[in-house]
């Protein structure tokens, strides 16, 4: 990964919702990451969660591929 430095714009408002979720000592990258991180996370738990919940004629047998 490049150690350069990016800007994003944000509001006030973001600004201090994120301030108030970084930790002492945390960086907003570090912090940043951890969010990404943690929606990824949800993502696939609904994915999954979608999986169980389908039609099993909706879903292809391993036996079929």
């Amino acid at each position: 990964m490049s150690n350069a430095n990016k800007r994003i714009p944000v509001t006030e408002e973001r600004w201090e919702e994120l301030n108030e979720l970084k930790r002492a000592g945390e960086t907003y990258d570090d912090l940043l990451a951890e969010l990404i991180q943690e929606h990824q996370r949800r993502q696939l738990v609904e994915r999954a969660k979608e999986v169980r919940e389908a039609d099993s004629e909706e879903l292809t047998s391993l036996n079929e591929l």
